[in-house]
């Protein structure tokens, strides 16, 4: 298949790009981004590909120009965003032109919307899979692992780090949050719109319209717990259709009590219109002493992540007549070299891997199911955890995912 690598001079795109190679039943890599010097850089690094790899100049704000790019592909690769401007246009013109389309989205918003498009991607024979990442991406999947051992839903939880990793050690990467030329990354904006303003979870089954950075405090097996924060992400949008809890979900980050009430200072400030959410960024960036200081009493009385894992699917519902919570979480508990430690200190790999090996299933067929699906609707989890496995060069007798399950008193 030809695959378009739209925005794939990115960071995420670039992995992406790099994993795309070495998947079985691709022909051809397409790199297109409106930074055409970019994109041909990146060409210039895979020249040793198994495959044809070649650039070309597109901006997805120029419709013509965008579906002139998607119409020879048989499948695209989209890592454009933010996808709250982009990602509605980039799938519509990729149904249009029967281009079967992978993203990572990671807004509520555009979400929403494109599941809409379900009906106009099976007509046009087109399967679309949004957030296929890290979260949404393996989130989704680790809660449809834990979800297969219940009988019925009630509650279900995704959550990844922001600044806390297994050892509850405090990791925050702020290069994260600025592009090489000072630019607030297009990541970082969409943290800032996700962690402001209202955002959707599920309450009693329903969605709901919640304030974020609500904490949620979890007990898990193992003895783990903890507190949480909520913020806008597509995970209990998609879950909400795929699980059916009856109870609640909402994506959750796990970070320190003082990261929590800075951010919670600037989410004022943004519904207070005294910042953009490029602004935020770059305060994030540069904290400066007054809002340290307005951030201390939030940070002082907050409960903060303890001994939570650092990126977990949490399940909770009836097992044989009894309530059960079930876990499912990356294994971190390898040495330091365990390239699974790796993964979640870098966004670029921990998002355009798992882009590249859910397209591996619709390549072969395996999800290829017209419509807009999530990523636990259509991509079998056990086969993407391994061929995760081996895109990571891990040892097969250590499990890239553990699954801890006990009854709920």
């Amino acid at each position: 298949m030809k695959v378009l690598a739209l925005g794939g001079s990115g960071a995420m795109g670039t992995v992406a790009a790099q994993t795309a190679v070495n998947v079985p039943g691709v022909t051809e890599i397409v790199v297109a981004d409106r930074d055409l010097g970019a994109a041909e850089r990146l060409t210039r690094l895979l020249a040793e590909a198994p495959v044809a790899v070649r650039a070309i100049q597109v901006d997805v704000t120029d419709e013509a120009q965008l579906r002139a790019a998607l119409a020879p592909a048989d499948i695209v690769l989209n890592t454009v965003g933010p996808y709250y401007r982009f990602g509605l246009a980039v799938l519509q013109a990729a149904i249009d032109t029967q281009t079967h389309y992978l993203d990572i989205c990671d807004d509520w918003e555009p979400t929403l919307q494109m599941l809409e498009l379900d009906a106009a991607a099976r007509a046009r024979e087109v399967c679309a899979i949004i957030g296929m990442g890290a979260s949404p991406g393996i989130s989704n999947l680790l809660a449809a692992i834990a979800a297969a051992e219940l009988d019925s839903i009630r509650d279900a939880y995704t959550a990844w780090p922001v600044d806390v990793d297994d050892s509850g050690d405090t990791t925050r990467d702020d290069a994260q949050l600025l592009g090489p030329d000072g630019r607030p990354s297009a990541a970082a904006v969409h943290w800032m719109q996700q962690s402001s303003g209202t955002i959707k979870g599920v309450t009693a089954g329903q969605l709901s319209e919640q304030r974020p950075l609500r904490p949620v405090s979890l007990k898990l097996p193992g003895g783990r717990c903890g507190t949480a924060y909520s913020i806008g992400h597509p995970e209990p949008i998609t879950l909400q259709r795929t699980l059916k809890p009856t109870g609640d979900a909402i994506n959750l980050m796990v970070m320190s009590t003082w990261t929590m009430a800075y951010l919670d200072t600037l989410r004022r400030d943004i519904d207070r219109g005294k910042l953009t959410n490029e602004d935020a960024v770059a305060a994030l960036a540069d904290p400066n002493l007054l809002r340290i200081i307005r951030s201390a009493p939030t940070a002082l009385r907050a409960k903060g992540p303890e001994n939570l894992p650092p990126f977990f699917a949490a399940v909770s519902g009836i097992k044989r007549g009894r309530p059960h919570m079930v876990l499912a979480h990356l294994n971190l508990s390898g040495s330091p070299e365990d390239p699974a430690r790796a993964l979640l200190g870098d966004m670029a790999r921990a998002t355009g891997i798992p882009l590249a090996i859910g397209m591996s299933q619709v390549i072969d067929g395996s999800a290829r199911r017209p419509g807009v699906h999530p990523p636990e609707a259509v991509i079998d989890p056990e086969r993407f955890f391994e061929a995760l496995d081996v895109v990571l060069g891990r040892k097969a007798d250590t499990p890239v995912y553990l699954v801890e399950q006990e009854p709920i008193e």
